[in-house]
């Protein structure tokens, strides 16, 4: 029962937070638009806090992977996607090397996982790459433009992976052709699962096969991911 009461009570206090955190907005002039405004400094500062209750109650934690490597029906590498910088690209060039797609919002709960996502990527980069899909599709936490989207995380969280231009993510008429492929099992071989919210991600093998799905509350730099990554003796 103590412990029933105590997990509860951590919860009301990080929701608490977070709804303060959520209502607050930016002092800052348009000319600083880049910088962390006091919504998004609280929102980094109660990640951690956020990362420990999904762990304890579950809550947007889930891993899904197929019972066994599947073959994709439809090849990942030729669909195409605009960097950040206007400079066309696909996944091709990655072709050899684990993919993590993952859809980004710099004005959400789980933006600290950029921090992470960044340490992922330069401890495993000879074997990984990390792709960013900023996207508004979610409570529009990512109304920011491009200029603004690189600004800031390369300002606030040192971010040196790909990123892409901003995106949709979510089914239908406007979600993109990547994301449409790593949430349809006609062209992937087995996986429906769209994004469930910013920070959703994909890890894509070195032949271009989808090998799971991970829900935003899992951290990319915990045992989920690098066992799926199969890097843990690297």
């Amino acid at each position: 029962m103590v412990t029933k009461v105590i997990r509860f009570g951590g919860l009301f206090v990080l929701a608490v937070a977070l709804v303060w955190a959520c209502s607050v907005t930016s002092r800052q002039g348009d000319k600083n638009k880049e910088d962390m405004s006091i919504r998004q400094g609280v929102m980094k500062s109660v990640y951690p806090a956020l990362t420990a209750v999904t762990r304890l109650f579950g809550v947007n934690n889930r891993t899904v992977t197929p019972p066994q490597v599947v073959e994709a029906p439809t090849a990942v590498y030729g669909i195409a996607f605009e960097l950040i910088d206007g400079s066309q690209s696909s996944l091709a060039p990655y072709k050899g090397k684990k993919i993590l797609v993952v859809n980004t919002a710099s004005d959400c709960g789980y933006t600290g996982q950029y921090e992470e996502l960044q340490q992922l990527y330069a401890h495993y980069k000879d074997h990984l790459v990390v792709v960013g899909f900023p996207a508004n599709d979610f409570k529009e936490q990512e109304k920011g433009s491009n200029a603004e989207i690189a600004s800031f995380c390369k300002k606030n969280y040192g971010v040196e992976f790909p990123l892409a231009m901003k995106i949709s993510v979510v089914k239908g008429p406007e979600q993109h052709p990547l994301f449409s492929w790593l949430s349809d099992p006609a062209q992937n071989g087995w996986n429906s699962e769209a994004p469930k919210w910013n920070f959703s991600k994909y890890l894509i093998d070195e032949q271009g096969r989808l090998l799971g799905y991970f829900d935003p509350g899992v951290s990319p730099t915990g045992k989920q991911i690098k066992q799926s990554l199969d890097l843990v003796r690297h």
